[in-house]
């Protein structure tokens, strides 16, 4: 074998090991745009070589090297709901184009998990656990349309979710102002006002630190009239 040729050959495996390890998505394609351009001189050299060695003999046909593809986790989706059905909305360009078999989906009573299996070079996952409420797997199903991934997932019971996972709910909740309704029937919505204030900007701040003043010089003014 030529010494060139067992160069790059060295060299490809080295950017394949890399690739492998390669976590970061920059990092994986210029590793990838490498590791074509390896595979495509070595082809040629090597396909030079078989020309001059025998002229009359045609060369090896060249095996195209196999695609590369790696994971990304779906993190932008979008939900609503029926009376029978939360669906779950994924976007992904050109899904429709792909054999129906590489949009694959599991449900659980409390979960989902979703791979689309080679699309534009790449494998999607999604997984959602710890569901609000109970669904019925046997009854959930997917449909893939133009860029869209629909899945319908069969709720077990015919009432409203306000949020879709346990999590969400407790960090929302955990999040809104105590109502102190046994105590001071204003300390309730002053809680709430120091929420805004504590989570606003300082446009917000400015305008509730005016209101604030002008309700105090009112009510200042009004103790005077008596």
């Amino acid at each position: 074998m030529d010494s060139a040729v067992l160069e790059l050959q060295k060299d490809l495996e080295e950017v394949k090991q890399l690739l492998e390890k390669a976590t970061r998505k920059r990092v994986r394609d210029v590793l990838f745009v490498e590791q074509r351009k390896l595979e495509t001189e070595i082809a040629n050299k090597q396909q030079q070589q078989t020309g001059e060695s025998m002229e009359v003999q045609k060369p090896s046909a060249i095996v195209p090297p196999m695609s590369s593809t790696y994971t990304v986790k779906i993190s932008n989706y979008g939900w609503d709901q029926s009376d029978k059905f939360v669906k779950i909305y994924i976007t992904l360009k050109d899904v429709q184009n792909i054999p129906a078999d590489n949009v694959q989906v599991q449900f659980t009573e409390r979960s989902f998990d979703l791979l689309v299996k080679d699309l534009n070079g790449k494998n999607h996952t999604m997984t959602i656990n710890n569901l609000l409420k109970p669904i019925a797997p046997e009854n959930s199903s997917r449909k893939v349309k133009t860029d869209t991934v629909l899945l319908m997932l069969r709720k077990k019971s015919e009432s409203k979710w306000e949020y879709l996972t346990q999590v969400e709910k407790l960090t929302k909740e955990k999040d809104k102002p105590p109502m102190d309704t046994d105590g001071d029937p204003s300390a309730g919505l002053m809680n709430v006002l120091k929420k805004i204030y504590d989570d606003g900007d300082d446009e917000m701040k400015r305008t509730l630190n005016k209101a604030w003043v002008e309700s105090r010089e009112k009510q200042m003014k009004g103790d005077m009239d008596f």
